[in-house]
This record gives C-alpha cells, structure tokens and sequence, in this order.
C-alpha cells in the first residue's frame, strides 16, 4: 500500500514557512495560492491515501513509514515514522479537508485585515501540527503534536491581539491545554516505565505497546491511573467537564478560528486519543466508567447551557462541547 502521509504532513510546514518568512513581501494573490494550495494538495494526497486503503484487503490496511531513528539503546529504539491505518486515514480526510474549506472561506472573510499573511500562516501551521498529532507512530510524537496544536489555537484565537478579551482567551485555552499536556505527559512517563514501549507499531504487527499490555494487571490501580492521566489530555483538548470553559470563550478569535476549532479539527483530538489507545482502556474498567460518566454529563451539561444563551457563537461552542460527550 502507497503511503503518501509524508507529503501530507509536509505540505502544510511547507506552506507555514513561506508564508512565515515571505508573507508580509507577498500580494494576497499569492498569499491564498500558498495557503489554500499547500492545504488543497495535502486533502487530495489525504483523499489519495485513503481510497487506495480502501483497494487494499483487510490485512494489509496499517503501514508504518519509518523517516528517522531518533534514539537507539541497546534493543530499544524510537522512530520517527508516520503510521497510516484506518484510523489515521479518516482523521487525514477531515482534517485536511474541513481545513481547505476553512481556507476558502478565510479568503473572503479575511480580506481586509492587516494581518492577512499572518492568518494564513497560522492557519497552515494549525493543520501541520493536527496531521502530525494523528500520523505520529509513537507517543512521544503524538504529543509533540499535541503541543503544537495547543501552540496554534493560542495563536489564532489571540489573532487579534489588541482585543483584551482575545488576548484573555487565548490564555485560557494555552492554560488548559498546558493541564492536558501534563497529564499526557505523565501518562507517557508511566506507559513507557511500565509497558516498555512507546510505540503503536513494531517489526511483528499492529502491536507494539499493545502487546505488552499483560505487563499491567487487568483492572489494576496502574492501569486505572494510566488512561486517567490520558482522559486529562482528552477532556482539556475536548472540552469536557472540567475543562470546558476554554472553548466557549475561543470565539473571540475571527470566525474562520471559531470554525476550524470546533469543526471536527482540534477538538476531536481528545476522540482520537482514546481511539488510539483504547486496548489500555478496555484493560482499566474503572476508568472506562469515568470516561463514560463524565462524557455524559458533560453532554448534559453543555446543552442545558445553550439553551439559554443568546449569542449565536456561544449556543455554537456549547452544542460542540455537547456533542462532544457523546
């Protein structure tokens, strides 16, 4: 099977530091062609990926391109690569494609502000971090891209960064996501010391971390505590109970923001995460029982909230949170 999640993730880091270094020199013509270009090429080697999975049997659906070995230890080594599974080529879809049509839309929406370079350099940075977050073969990479696109929600929702009430909301997102990256942070340090690995894939099969899971006792405190940890990144990413309130408030950055963020982007990061990794889930009971409890109240929740609020925004970001605990 054609692995071509590479250019996928390069496209968009390619567009980023164009527009980066050359933006302010460059008229808006060219500005929307890098933009819009780098993110369109990226869907379409997305869409191109995906339907050649699709002519692939069952069994030969997971590929794992190795681009770098980053540390070697004896038998342990740590890679990396770029996993494409099912999985990942659904999230590829749409995140690339929700991301060119935001694109589009930010052509016309944005055309008369200054920083109209700027946005779209944020703009293709935001989907480079979210592809590398959902292609990453490991954790370690996987939360390297998590941060990143914590990075970039700080950027776009502080975009108009003389608004007082943009800059505020900024930092509660990069505040919060900072809490969720310490819990996944920590939730690594424990996988890796108590599994030994940190990858999704190793020589043998879609195994890797996975296999090792007997390592852990079914239902045990460690288990339980590892995909609490997880659920901490997941719910501050997802906006779920407690750390919602940063979502809500997100609509203080231009429209476009607002849309990329709650259209099945950055906030179904949290979704993918407990995707990923749901055999350490279905081996701690307890903490599928929080997970789920905390999804439905949050559902709820939120909900009960929109129906009393007046802007059309906030109704928006509280319905997402909403749908979210679903």
């Amino acid at each position: 099977m054609i692995n071509l999640s590479l250019l996928v993730l390069l496209l968009p880091l390619l567009g980023f530091i164009i527009l980066g270094i050359l933006g302010r020199l460059l008229p808006r013509g060219a500005i929307l062609m890098i933009g819009c270009g780098a993110c369109g090429l990226a869907f379409l080697f997305a869409l191109f990926n995906f339907l050649n999975m699709l002519g692939t049997p069952a069994s030969a659906r997971v590929s794992d391109a190795i681009i770098y070995t980053w540390i070697t230890s004896g038998s342990f080594s740590l890679n990396f690569g770029l996993l494409f599974d099912p999985l990942t080529a659904t999230m590829l879809l749409i995140v690339t494609g929700v991301g060119l049509l935001i694109h589009i839309y930010s052509a016309g929406y944005m055309e008369d502000d200054p920083g109209f370079w700027r946005f779209f350099a944020f703009l293709n940075f935001f989907i480079f971090a979210m592809v590398l977050l959902v292609t990453a073969d490991n954790f370690l990479f996987l939360l390297v891209g998590w941060g990143l696109v914590g990075l970039a929600s700080f950027l776009l929702i502080g975009f108009w960064y003389e608004r007082r009430t943009a800059v505020a909301a900024a930092r509660k997102a990069l505040v919060i996501n900072v809490i969720g990256d310490a819990g996944l942070m920590l939730a690594i340090f424990l996988i890796f010391t108590h599994y030994g690995s940190l990858s999704f894939l190793d020589a043998q099969g879609f195994t890797g971390v996975f296999s090792h899971i007997s390592n852990v006792p079914y239902g045990s405190g460690t288990a339980t505590v590892i995909c609490l940890l997880l659920f901490v990144a997941c719910a501050a990413k997802s906006a779920q109970l407690p750390l919602y309130m940063w979502l809500p408030d997100a609509m203080e950055g231009p429209t476009p923001v607002s849309a990329l963020i709650h259209a099945a982007t950055m906030v179904t990061a949290g979704v993918y995460l407990v995707a990923r990794a749901n055999p350490l889930f279905e081996n701690a009971p307890v903490a599928l029982g929080i997970v789920a409890g905390i999804g439905g109240a949050t559902a709820l929740f939120a909900a009960t909230i929109a129906i009393f609020q007046l802007d059309i925004k906030r109704v928006l970001a509280y319905s997402t949170i909403s749908q979210l605990g679903y």
